[in-house]
Order: structure tokens, then C-alpha cells, then sequence
């Protein structure tokens, strides 16, 4: 893995297209009341394809700052119902319909689709028109691609194919705090990048969740969410430091509050590979 620190923005946008190689790029890397950070968002791109995943309420002023628009934005995933990880869709919808009428791919599963559109997004947009008496639905602003069932294993998967990149959804256990394992957890899901890389999204401390995949998969890198105390509904650095050595040596902490530069030299002692940087690139080139 090579990580690429770059300085994009208006004029010089960040690309959304490469020669082949898989690069996952932060657009924001804080939790969701971060002031410094944005919110922890990250664009995939391979060839010709681009993913965002996961769009918050900062994520459209997040990207102005790479020099980008959310109607550029060709392919959405979501991973959970939270708004500093849907807070921005309303914008995606209405400026896509009312500005270049075009409806871009929000990947999703069947269930979270109906949470995304009934219980956060209908009301900022059905009723902004009504043709034959009814009001505009979810498959008005989206073209709506639901990742297909991967049979086997103990926890719920599901998966995507995007114009050669893989993309694998799996259950988290994120919220209420009170649940005891991921299927009494409300639907939050964490993302296997083409068998390469995980990305947790939001989730409690849940080490047989890693220890399993780590074992399928064998990760070149792990982005694991992380904050800075423990209690509540995300994994805290103090839990995180029971993960293996091994893992954590390939584990970058994301989702972090704004303090996060006070524990760098925890961090490193740790023995992780360090945090996600807003802005930074981490590139995986073609297995051979």
C-alpha cells in the first residue's frame, strides 16, 4: 500500500479515475461531531469506477474542498442511517433532479433502502412535486442497486460488483449500546473493499467480527473505527489496543474526535499503523 498526500481543489480536482490501481481516498476521517475533520466518508475509485461511501451532512462542503461537486459523483454506498453518514443525500438528490436531471446508483440493501427513504430522506423531497397525485419516491431521484445475498458464513453478507470492483457488506454491531451481538443490533453494515481491504464503518468493539474476516481474507490494510473514550456505541482506542499485534499493525483508526493528535505517540507505542488522514489517498496496485 502506498499512501499520497495530495493538495486538491477547485481547479485541480481530485480525480475520479485512475489507470487501474485501488485507491481509497478520505474525504473526511472524524466522528460525527468532529469540527476538524469533517465526517468519516471515503471515495473508491479503481479504472474507471468510483464509489463514495457513505455521504454526511459535511460531505458536499468536504468535497468543494477536493475540488468537487456531489453531482459529479457518479455511484453512492450507504452503510447506516446516521447523519453524519446520510446527511448530505438530500443535496445529492435535489441538486442531481433540478440541476443536471440525472439520477446516480445508490447501493444499498433492500432493508436499509426503506429506513434511508421512510424514517431521514422522504420528507426533505417527496413533496416537492406531485404527478398524478402522488408525491416523488425513492426511485424518482436514485437508480436503486441492492447488492446480491452471499450465502454461507455466520454473519449477514452481501455483495456488489462496479465496473471490476468488488464491494462486500457485512453486519456491524454499532447501535444500541446494550446490544449483545450484531443481530440484535439496528442495520448498520462495514465494507470488504475487492477482498483487499476492510473498512468497519461505525461499530462497537468487536474483535471475533475482525478476527474472522482477518482470517478469510488476510487484509493488506484494515480502517477501523475508533474513539477516543470508552463507552457508548463505537470501538475506543483502549478496546482496540486487545486486537493482535498483527492486526493492529496493518489497522488505521478512523472516526476519531478532534483530540486525535494528542494520542499519536499512544497510537504509534500501540503498535498501530497510525490514523486515517482527511485527504490522503492509500493506493493498492493490481495484484500480479
Amino acid at each position: 500500500m502506498k499512501v499520497v498526500r495530495h493538495h486538491y481543489g477547485p481547479g485541480k480536482p481530485l480525480p475520479l479515475a485512475n489507470d487501474g490501481d485501488l485507491s481509497l481516498t478520505f474525504i473526511g476521517s472524524g466522528g460525527a461531531f468532529s469540527k476538524k475533520f469533517y465526517q468519516n466518508n471515503a471515495i473508491l475509485v479503481k479504472g474507471g469506477t468510483h464509489v463514495l461511501v457513505d455521504c454526511g451532512s459535511r460531505t458536499p462542503e468536504a468535497l468543494g474542498k477536493l475540488g468537487l461537486s456531489v453531482t459529479e459523483v457518479e455511484n453512492y454506498l450507504i452503510t447506516h442511517s446516521h447523519a453524519d453518514h446520510i446527511g448530505g443525500l438530500e443535496e445529492v438528490m435535489l441538486g442531481n433532479r433540478y440541476g443536471p436531471g440525472k439520477k446516480p446508483k445508490l447501493v444499498a440493501t433492500e432493508r436499509l433502502g426503506r429506513i434511508l427513504w421512510t424514517m431521514s430522506l422522504r420528507g426533505g423531497s417527496a413533496y416537492n412535486e406531485v404527478h398524478d397525485g402522488k408525491s416523488l419516491e425513492l426511485a424518482d431521484f436514485w437508480d436503486f442497486l441492492v447488492p446480491a445475498h452471499v450465502p454461507g458464513g455466520g454473519r449477514e453478507l452481501c455483495e456488489v460488483e462496479l465496473g471490476g470492483l468488488n464491494l462486500r457488506l457485512f453486519r456491524t454491531m454499532h447501535i444500541p449500546d446494550s446490544a449483545p451481538d450484531w443481530r440484535s443490533s439496528f442495520l448498520s453494515y462495514g465494507l470488504i473493499i475487492d477482498k483487499r481491504v476492510l473498512f468497519t464503518s461505525d461499530t462497537r468493539y468487536d474483535p471475533r467480527m475482525v478476527a474472522e474476516l482477518e482470517a478469510e481474507y488476510g487484509f493488506e490494510a484494515i480502517f477501523h473505527d475508533c474513539q477516543l473514550f470508552t463507552g457508548g456505541v463505537h470501538a475506543s482506542l483502549d478496546e482496540l489496543s486487545g486486537l493482535s499485534e498483527a492486526v493492529r499493525a496493518k489497522t488505521r483508526l478512523m472516526h476519531y474526535g478532534d483530540a486525535i493528535e494528542s494520542y499519536a505517540e499512544r497510537i504509534e507505542k500501540l503498535g498501530f499503523a497510525g490514523i486515517a488522514e482527511q485527504g490522503a489517498s492509500y493506493v493498492f496496485p493490481p495484484r500480479s
